[in-house]
């Protein structure tokens, strides 16, 4: 078995869906949790100065999408086929588009809640409508089992939405969504700061 390591600051943010694909796996690692008075030495020792990072045998690995896929695909969650990976892919690009707009270091407490605000006012129910169109009546957004698509949808929801109980994350079907719409007047804006995930307990 490897040894990995994952690099990133005490919060959610891009290393929390690697964080959920090794809860599904039941894999051991190290959460190596660095504070922001570290990082501008710790910036100096990582690939093109940014985390998450995770260090496979020592490797370095970064760019959190692509380690997703990485564990994904060793997870036997990246899609059947070379046709439904690419459509988890389009999925998880999609949601990484809309959670790259928040402006999550903006300083300014004004300016950064009228701008989460407009986000989850304006655009989050057009891309939860979306989304729900694309799932229709079909149990899985792709093929017919589980994808990581479930947790980067778990994941992205909980952040910016709502927490949303993920206890039933190998439930059977891709229903999330609809815990997500129902609830979407309860927005609230995230709590950056986290214990470490699991899937029975965050």
């Amino acid at each position: 078995m490897p040894h990995y390591k994952l690099i990133y600051f005490n919060m959610r943010g891009r290393a929390e869906i690697i964080r959920y694909l090794f809860a599904y796996l039941d894999i051991q690692y190290e959460d190596h949790r660095i504070s922001q008075d570290d990082w501008p030495t710790v910036k100096q020792t990582v690939p093109f100065g940014k985390i998450p990072i995770l260090e496979v045998d020592g490797v370095p690995l970064h760019q959190s999408l692509a380690i997703g896929r990485f564990l994904a695909r060793e997870a036997g969650l990246a899609g059947k086929t070379e046709l439904e990976q690419c459509q988890v892919d389009a999925i998880i690009d999609t949601l990484d588009d809309f959670m790259s707009r928040f402006p999550w270091a903006e300083k300014k407490k004004d300016i950064k809640d009228q701008m989460f605000n407009e986000l989850l006012t304006h655009d989050a129910p057009s891309l939860l409508q979306d989304l729900d169109l694309y799932l229709g009546k079909k149990d899985w957004f792709v093929g017919n089992s589980v994808s990581s698509l479930r947790y980067h949808c778990s994941n992205a929801f909980k952040v910016n939405f709502i927490f949303v109980d993920d206890n039933n994350d190998n439930s059977g079907s891709d229903n999330i969504l609809y815990i997500v719409k129902n609830n979407l007047k309860n927005n609230r804006q995230p709590d950056l700061v986290s214990k470490p995930t699991s899937l029975e307990q965050d």
